[in-house]
């Protein structure tokens, strides 16, 4: 095993044990729990980005962390939908847990800062939605190596109710071979979510307002 693959396993089973102690057993974690879990590490949550700091490089971070800002380490996040934004704290998470003594996940541009990146997705994949579990429910579903479609993903993904988006779903089902590379869709997973399930009720709700008004 290469020193690459090597330390993305750590990360993966660093992820199993953070989940064992926050007694988490489902696909799905909530804004509520994550910040359980940072008041656990006592890591701050603030908006990203602060004020009066521009730039279009800092405004397409979704989140950074820092473990010092003020005395305490903090995650500060972008306005963002609920999977990026639980993705994103996962994210964060591994930093604090692993490379305290960075001063920030700004820089990309080292070989030992791309690796601190991608085990950090790598973490926060494992740590909403394991592997073995994503395995175990597309078996459920008789879903073999290779067959895996767009339509499974999103049964998969109601069933589940998972954290995890259609963007990491296609990664996970393609690197694991249960889809043939590059055979899922990139885009387009709500329309397909509708035409099998139907209309969200939300969607219905905001029509009826328009029409009554």
């Amino acid at each position: 095993m290469s020193e690459r693959s090597d330390y993305y396993k750590k990360m993966e089973t660093l992820a199993h044990e953070q989940r064992a102690l926050f007694n988490i057993s489902g696909a799905r974690i909530s804004r509520t729990e994550f910040r359980k879990i940072y008041k656990h590490y006592g890591i701050g949550i603030d908006q990203w980005p602060m004020a009066g700091m521009g730039g279009k490089a800092f405004k397409k971070l979704r989140g950074v962390y820092f473990p010092d800002l003020s005395g305490i380490p903090a995650v500060l996040i972008a306005r963002l939908p609920d999977e990026p934004y639980i993705f994103t704290l996962a994210h964060e998470l591994k930093h604090h847990l692993m490379d305290r003594d960075s001063v920030g996940a700004f820089c990309l541009t080292q070989v030992q800062d791309e690796l601190k990146e991608i085990g950090a997705e790598v973490f926060a994949a494992e740590f909403i939605y394991p592997t073995s579990m994503f395995h175990e429910d597309l078996d459920k579903m008789d879903v073999v190596k290779g067959s895996c479609t767009a339509r499974d993903l999103v049964v998969l993904k109601h069933q589940t109710a998972t954290s995890l988006s259609y963007a990491a779903l296609v990664k996970r089902a393609e690197f694991t071979g249960y889809a043939a590379k590059k055979s899922l869709p990139r885009t387009g997973w709500k329309k397909l979510e509708e035409r099998i399930y139907g209309e969200p009720i939300y969607k219905r709700l905001q029509r009826m307002r328009k029409t009554s008004n």
